[in-house]
């Protein structure tokens, strides 16, 4: 993808219910209520699912993905996932 070209021209990456991987640290931002700015959400190779697919500034998607083991629900882009298995 170019520089001037918006992620939200083309499909979203993943689909709602596909496994991922996460591929970084997620800590809180200050966004994540219930916790201190700074804690861990997530951590590099955490298995999640895609629960929806928002946007961000009218340029890119953000990914809710549900973490089973922490229960949190956190936004990610897609450069922060990578699927675990293919599409159906």
């Amino acid at each position: 993808m170019q520089r001037d070209e918006l992620e939200l021209d083309l499909p979203p990456v993943f689909e709602i219910g596909q496994k991922v991987r996460l591929r970084k640290l997620i800590k809180n931002d200050g966004t994540f209520p219930g916790q201190e700015i700074g804690a861990v959400l997530a951590k590099k190779g955490d298995i999640g699912y895609i629960a929806s697919i928002g946007t961000f500034l009218q340029s890119s998607y953000i990914y809710a993905v549900h973490f089973l083991e922490t229960g949190f629900i956190v936004g990610c882009r897609k450069k922060e996932l990578e699927a675990v298995e293919e599409t159906k």
